[in-house]
């Protein structure tokens, strides 16, 4: 029997979002679930095969499925585990790819969920036609995918890439969910733009509408509402989230010279709160071979479409 459909899985540190995709990269039924809910895997696995069943069953049942690709957080392509993944509830080493394959019937690989998001813009998105540039993910954590001449850099051990996890404040830094101290990601994920809000809150008087908040419940999305508001303090937020952001990819240029950086996330929703200092800080830091030629870009891909589409790539491959 013909096998027209993969899947495509896209697990975030919040949600995990899944889609059936055809061959000409159509994500022709989706859902989710919430990875958090479930503390041990098995719970998990247990749950993405109750609700992914139901969009499979929707399109002819499984053996319309050729395979499984998804994009995890820490995923090795070569492996098919997860390593000792900081936001995520299962710890240690978890064999994802084994685990789908058991419970679903049908070979599967997984990858980083930035490359994975990577793989779906550069087929889809706003990177079509480049060889050359760096995805960044700003969600949770701070993900990357890099491609260097039309290829996902993996490394030698399929751990390349982890830019997130560089370090943006070298002294007296926050601590990271990996374990070190001041990691871009602490400071420029979704999760990192909270911390910096409580942070202003709880050491300085400063007049600001997020003071009406629970300090302790303060997101991202409370921030940006503030500074739509134009409230000062939000917008300063913003602009230290973006120089942390800018002053970083101006050395992960130095490194690989891409064509273009492109955000996607959460985090890009802000618009030009967080563009505009991103940009600001890069130009200012950038060597000067790359001043004023290094594209800054937002995905074109909805946000639940480009690591599905980038995830499914894996599958037709199996």
């Amino acid at each position: 029997m013909e096998k027209p459909y993969v899947i495509g899985i896209d697990m975030g540190g919040t949600n995990t979002v899944f889609g059936v995709v055809d061959a000409r990269g159509h994500v022709i039924a989706r859902s989710s679930i919430k990875t958090q809910q479930y503390p041990e895997i098995n719970g998990y696995i247990d749950a993405l095969h109750e609700e992914m069943m139901k969009i499979i069953d929707s399109v002819g049942g499984i053996e319309t499925i050729r395979g499984i690709g998804a994009g995890v957080p820490d995923g090795n392509y070569y492996t098919g585990n997860i390593e000792f993944a900081p936001n995520l509830p299962w710890k240690g080493v978890v064999p994802f790819a084994q685990l789908l394959t058991d419970k679903f019937g049908v070979p599967a690989s997984i990858t980083n969920d930035a490359n994975a998001a990577a793989m779906g813009e550069m087929t889809y998105g706003a990177a079509r036609g480049m060889k050359n540039f760096i995805m960044i993910t700003l969600g949770t954590g701070v993900g990357s995918g890099i491609v260097i001449d039309g290829k996902v850099v993996y490394g030698h051990d399929g751990f390349a890439g982890e830019l997130g996890h560089t370090t943006a404040v070298r002294h007296n830094g926050r601590p990271c969910g990996c374990g070190k101290y001041g990691c871009l990601e602490a400071y420029a994920s979704a999760t990192g733009v909270a911390r910096t809000a409580k942070e202003i809150i709880s050491t300085t008087t400063q007049d600001t509408l997020l003071r009406k908040l629970d300090i302790d419940n303060i997101t991202s999305k409370d921030v940006y509402d503030a500074a739509v508001e134009g409230d000062k303090v939000a917008i300063e937020i913003f602009n230290t989230t973006g120089r942390y952001l800018g002053e970083k990819f101006a050395d992960f240029i130095a490194f690989s010279a891409p064509e273009a950086i492109i955000m996607f996330g959460g985090l890009t929703k802000a618009g030009d709160f967080i563009m505009k200092p991103v940009r600001e800080a890069m130009e200012a830091n950038v060597l000067p071979h790359w001043k004023g030629k290094v594209k800054l870009l937002f995905s074109d891909l909805k946000e639940s479409d480009a690591a599905v589409l980038g995830a499914s790539a894996l599958a037709w491959e199996l």
